[in-house]
């Protein structure tokens, strides 16, 4: 390993490790999130649900219950629709006209662990219990952390994701389609019905 690299390794481990002594780290799991493959928003569902402890029979709202949270393969999150170009994060810098912006795109380039959690911290309620559930996760943009030592430490199984076929704007006019198509067929099925009783009508006229 280079000495970049080790630098850079040592100062991601720091970075990790800080503010775990402010932390009652007993009796609670470490529960590890793989995001490779994750829509972002359903995955920051999951894990404000564990970091909050919503999970637990013992759930209160104004106690720090939650587990630690461990994500991996920050940067192969993925996000539906066009949200990677149309999606903006902003923030005001404090001086007239200083209004920044920048895309998911770029926040995924610069520093994808940042984007998943904002993501998780915008689902939480804003209280005196926000910071030690920031404390609790843990988010790095590769598949390897430091805490594989922990005993408590196991993996959190995401359940399948239920995919819809279509929108419901679109399954709705499909929908009125067919029935429209359906009114028609039974409207010309009834008019050649009507052509032939007349045609059966007319001959007994004539004659």
């Amino acid at each position: 390993m280079s000495t970049a690299a080790a630098q850079s390794f040592n100062g991601n481990l720091k970075k990790a490790l800080a503010g775990l002594r402010r932390i009652d780290l007993e009796g609670l799991k470490w529960r590890v999130f793989d995001a490779k493959g994750q829509v972002l928003g359903r995955l920051a569902s999951h894990i404000s649900t564990v970091v909050q402890g919503k999970d637990k029979p013992t759930y209160t709202p104004y106690r720090e219950e939650g587990d630690m949270c461990i994500v991996i393969n920050a940067k192969d999150v993925c996000v539906t629709g066009r949200k990677m170009t149309d999606k903006f994060y902003r923030w005001h810098t404090g001086y007239i006209g200083h209004l920044k912006e920048r895309s998911l795109k770029d926040q995924m380039a610069k520093d994808p662990t940042e984007v998943i959690r904002k993501a998780v911290m915008r689902m939480l309620p804003r209280n005196k219990l926000r910071d030690d559930r920031d404390r609790k996760l843990r988010i790095f943009a590769d598949g390897e952390h430091p805490f594989g030592d922990r005993v408590l430490l196991e993996p959190y199984v995401m359940p399948e994701r239920q995919v819809r076929e279509m929108r419901p704007r679109a399954r709705r006019a499909m929908i009125r389609a067919q029935k429209k198509a359906e009114q028609q067929e039974q409207g010309n099925t009834s008019n050649t019905r009507k052509g032939k009783k007349r045609q059966e009508v007319e001959p007994e006229i004539s004659a």
